[in-house]
């Protein structure tokens, strides 16, 4: 599997709409130049791998999608979010390792 196989990358236009498509929906606001948002997408890969499809994975080009950048105040790439029926409920910048991301998302999924 590849980061190509994961979802189409969203846009301000598909957005709300691919929110809407999952209970907990992750979001990687990246640029192509950034080389810790290439190591990155491994690490996402292997997480949709584990998550087996109870999560959606969704990716934004901030250098392409302006708007969403600027309406969700991306500052620093990577920055991960993570929505939960449609409303953001965690962000970081930055990486984590799969492992951790998948705690995290089970806490979220818990809503704990």
């Amino acid at each position: 599997m590849s980061i190509n196989t994961l979802p189409a990358h969203c846009s301000e236009q598909n957005f709300s709409q691919l929110l809407a498509q999952k209970n907990l929906v992750m979001v990687d606001a990246y640029a192509t130049w950034c080389e810790p948002c290439k190591m990155l997408d491994e690490i996402l890969v292997e997480l949709d791998t584990r998550m087996k499809g109870s999560i959606e994975i969704l990716k934004f080009d901030v250098d392409e999608q302006t708007a969403l950048a600027e309406a969700f105040g991306i500052r620093s790439v990577p920055t991960l979010m993570v929505f939960r029926k449609g409303e953001l409920c965690w962000r970081m910048a930055g990486f984590k390792l799969a492992h951790e991301l998948q705690a995290e998302l089970e806490r979220i999924a818990a809503g704990t």
